[in-house]
This record gives structure tokens, sequence and C-alpha cells, in this order.
């Protein structure tokens, strides 16, 4: 019985599939994501996605400007995508609808700019990476693995700790590698909407969750614009703060043409207003003796 799984995979090449199972675990990236993040140009990027295209492998949608013309194709995963993302990692197949129930939650969620926002954060750290030799970004989890039980915990940690389950809803995780300095953090994407006092109250959660790790990382807040970002160090900075805060405003790093790897950061207590490059937030993890690295 011809098994579509097994006739496609001679045609797949090593960043295919980097490509399908960052589709499959974060569900939307538009073509100038995964041309940032993966490809050397934006025209053979698309080439590529036709031919993934026509094996059924990705799916792809173009949503509309409210004020006339559209997007650029936005893609997710397809059904024998999955199906062939699934037996690499050797897990269970996938429902028979999920890309189906993919599909449609992108294409009709109000969520969706929030989504890209976060995915374009970390393909811009990728195309950082993929650009400066010694750079990499070793680790990149969606929102629902942060939640997992476990997810966190080292081989060294105490047995119960596996089943703790983080109440915080970070928007990723990353693992950040740089010339040799290793950062891990949280990602907080702003999109402009939300009160700047329920942003700040996130912080409470990472107290919690970095308190039974007994280690923390940097937690960055990606705001929307230099201004909300100068109100948002405002209010945060009326109370103490127990975990390594660090902000950034897009509109910043897009004026300066610098990316989310770059200079763009500043530490929300104590910094004095230098932005630092990311690798310098090392400075900020605590390891599990609750010793600090070094501050850049």
């Amino acid at each position: 019985m011809d098994d579509p799984v097994l006739r496609v995979q001679s045609q797949l090449t090593g960043r295919d599939r980097v490509l399908l199972g960052c589709l499959y675990d974060h569900g939307v990236l538009t073509s100038f994501q995964i041309a940032t993040a993966l490809f050397p140009s934006l025209d053979f990027c698309q080439r590529r996605l036709r031919t993934l295209y026509r094996l059924r492998l990705v799916a792809r949608f173009r949503p509309q400007r409210a004020d006339g013309g559209s997007y650029p194709y936005h893609y997710v995963i397809d059904q024998l995508g999955a199906e062939v993302v699934a037996a690499a990692r050797d897990e269970r197949p996938p429902r028979r609808d999920h890309a189906r129930v993919e599909r449609r939650r992108w294409t009709a969620t109000r969520t969706l700019a929030h989504r890209l926002g976060v995915n374009g954060f970390f393909t811009d750290l990728a195309g950082h990476a993929r650009t400066h030799p010694g750079a990499v970004l070793a680790e990149w989890l969606p929102e629902v693995a942060c939640q997992r039980a476990g997810t966190f915990m080292l081989p060294q940690d105490p047995a119960l700790l596996r089943a703790y389950q983080p109440r915080v809803r970070p928007d990723g995780y990353g693992r950040w590698v740089d010339g040799g300095v290793e950062v891990p953090f949280f990602l907080e994407y702003d999109t402009g909407g939300e009160q700047l006092s329920i942003l700040a109250g996130k912080v409470t959660g990472y107290r919690e969750l970095f308190g039974t790790l007994g280690r923390a990382w940097p937690v960055l807040f990606w705001l929307h614009s230099a201004v909300r970002e100068r109100n948002f160090r405002r209010v945060i900075g009326e109370v103490p703060l127990p975990v390594p805060v660090v902000t950034g405003a897009r509109d910043h790093a897009t004026t300066t043409g610098l990316s989310p790897a770059e200079a763009v950061w500043a530490i929300a207590a104590g910094g004095a207003g230098q932005r630092l490059c990311l690798a310098d937030l090392a400075g900020y993890v605590v390891d599990a003796s609750g010793r600090a690295g070094e501050a850049a």
C-alpha cells in the first residue's frame, strides 16, 4: 500500500523539515518571515514554498486588507506535512482533521496579528543567526509548550517539581546563544491594546515560576512603541521587581534597523537606560545556585 509520508520523504531537504516543524509548532508564518529565518532570498523562498504547496505539505491563505489589496501569503501546515513531522519525531499521528482545524483557526481568529507578531520576533532572531556566525536560536517554544508540566525542569530537579504546571502564560520561550554566551528568556509581545497595569501584573506569575524553579532568566517585554515603553517603565518602576524585566520598543528597532538580537533592550530596574544586546542579558540569568552571570 502506497504510504504518502514515505513517498514524500526523499523530496525533503533539511531546511524543509525545519520549516514544517516550525509551522507544526507555531501555527502560521508569512512568506517574508520564512524567508528571513531560513532562506538567502525571498525569491528562492517563494519557489520552494510553491513546491511544498504542490506536494500538499503546506497550505496557504492571503488575508484581505481593510483598505484594499491583500497581505502576503500566510503559510500553515497541511495534513501530510503534519504527518511527516509527527513521524520524524516518533509521535502519534495527528488527527485526520488536524490541518483543516488549524487552517480554519488562523484564517478566522482575531489573534492572528498577535501570533504573527510573536513569530516575527523569533524569525527575526533566526534570521540574525543565519547571517552572523556564532549566533543561534537554540530553542523556541510556543505559548502552549510553556504551560506544560515539566517543560522547564532539569534532570537534577526534585521529582515533585515535574508535576508543577506554570500558571504564567508567556507568548514564547527562547534560548539565544551568541559567541558562547547563552541567554534563556521569556517573551511578552505587546500589541498596544492592553492596559499597562495588566501587562505589568504579569510579573507576579513569573515570580512564582522562578521561585518554584530556583532559577530565573530575563522576561522580555517587546512593546508597541517607544512612547508605550516609557509609560510601561514608569508603571513598572512603582513596584519592586522580583524578576529580571527587560523592555524594548519595536518602532525604535525598526527606525534604527536593528534586530531583537542587537542593542534594543533596557533593564527595567537599575539599568540606567543603556541599550543592551540580547547576549548582554546573560548577566541577569540566575542559575540553580542562585548566582547571576557577569553583568555586561
